[in-house]
């Protein structure tokens, strides 16, 4: 996989918001204080893990998701956000995954330049 700059990431994701919208963001219950993220985004999965509220659902989409997947969306608690969300890279398994779940094009595809022949 090709890097991105963390402007260019930030851009494909602000169009995206799939992978928010496709799985539960589960993780141990001690790092929604350490990040700061409100007690209203968790929900509880065991004694010791939680979840991003909205993200257990049948159909997962993250409360802090605003907008429409594919076209713009932003993340209420980016700053803050588990340790799950800073793992999906632009471009990833799990990002293709969600952008195919969504019915949107692979990246590949979505972003190519056309070639002047």
């Amino acid at each position: 996989m090709i890097p991105l700059s963390a402007a260019a990431a930030s851009s494909i994701c602000q169009s995206c918001g799939a992978c928010c919208a496709t799985y539960r963001v589960s993780f141990y219950w001690a790092e929604a204080p350490e990040r700061g993220i409100p007690d209203a985004m968790v929900e509880p999965l065991t004694p010791w893990h939680a979840c991003l509220r909205g993200t257990n659902d049948a159909r997962p989409r993250c409360a802090a998701l605003t907008g429409q997947v594919g076209v713009h969306v932003a993340c209420g608690i980016y700053a803050q956000r588990a340790s799950p969300c800073r793992d999906v890279e632009v471009g990833d398994e799990r990002c293709r995954r969600a952008r195919a779940r969504h019915g949107l094009p692979p990246l590949a595809d979505a972003f190519a330049v056309p070639v002047l022949r």
